[in-house]
């Protein structure tokens, strides 16, 4: 049986072409996690919000609301990024 060698170099080899930007489309998997960060951010805010309703302590409320409005503010940049189809670059 014999073994295949891997072409050595300038051997009718393909470059992929190198992209300056990626591409403006979304894969499956890309539309996936994109659903999947703005579902956990949702929850985090409707989960620490209502902690926060419920909570006697007011330093924990603080904190709790803070959170809350953490996961509100991702939640808004990530559904302006996919609005704006990606042309801006998000701010952090």
């Amino acid at each position: 049986m014999q073994q295949q060698q891997p072409p050595s170099p300038g051997q009718n080899q393909q470059q992929q072409p190198i992209f300056q930007q990626p591409p403006n489309v979304i894969t499956g998997k890309d539309f996936n996690y994109l659903t999947d960060m703005l579902s956990w951010n949702l929850l985090g805010f409707k989960k620490a919000h209502f902690a926060a309703s419920q909570c006697q302590d007011q330093q924990v409320s603080a904190a709790l609301e803070k959170a809350c409005h953490m996961h509100e503010k991702h939640y808004q940049q990530l559904l302006q990024k996919l609005q704006s189809g990606g042309s801006q670059q998000m701010n952090q």
